[in-house]
């Protein structure tokens, strides 16, 4: 598995919440299990507790989004090393997912799934893969949906860093709604126009016309 994958888990659980439509799917042990994926050994060991933890790294990684997407990027990098620290990884040579044509491993980094709990798992693997992708690509690269009221997370990986929303439903969102405020600004200068025109008219005295 590459290490730039495990990047995903850090957007997974950022987005099991929506702060500003006020819904949170991340209640139930049931719910942190989805998290991994079904192959995971980790989602096996997931518990009650687990749901709180989860939560509480959840809220530091969307502060590393936040911070990445007001161009606060030293911050970022500030709180994704404190998430690095708490929670370590352990790296490991792995061939046993991918074979060659001639039926050799291709060698490639694993981070070893076998932490004192589910959570602490989850958090070393996702702030890992964050702090490969940031120090790959750059800070500017972590970004937070821009069609409110949505704020998901999402990974730019755009050849020319333009991404600016999580999904293609969110960027149509956003083009419909600028489109339609477009056209209200430009009947509410039309409307404006006409009646300055018919307000000049109305001025004009009979001699003048």
């Amino acid at each position: 598995m590459e290490l730039a994958y495990y990047s995903d888990y850090a957007v997974r659980l950022v987005n099991t919440e929506e702060p500003a439509r006020n819904k949170d799917s991340l209640t139930s042990v049931e719910a942190v299990r989805e998290l991994f994926g079904e192959a995971s050994q980790m989602a096996r060991r997931a518990t009650d507790s687990d749901v709180t933890r989860f939560r509480s790294v959840r809220t530091r990684l969307r502060a590393v989004f936040t911070a990445a997407d007001e161009g606060e990027h030293t911050q970022a990098v500030d709180l994704l090393n404190s998430l690095l620290l708490e929670f370590p990884v352990s790296p490991q040579i792995s061939g046993h997912d991918f074979l060659d044509d001639e039926g050799h491993p291709r060698w490639h980094m694993h981070l070893a799934d076998h932490p004192s709990n589910a959570t602490a798992g989850f958090a070393a693997i996702a702030a890992m893969g964050l702090a490969f992708h940031l120090t790959e690509f750059g800070a500017d690269r972590l970004g937070l949906c821009q069609a409110p009221p949505c704020r998901n997370a999402y990974l730019d990986t755009s050849t020319n860093r333009s991404r600016r929303y999580c999904s293609d439903r969110c960027a149509t969102r956003a083009n419909v709604a600028a489109y339609r405020a477009r056209k209200r600004l430009e009947a509410e200068r039309t409307d404006e126009t006409g009646l300055t025109a018919e307000n000049s008219q109305e001025s004009t005295t009979p001699a003048d016309r």
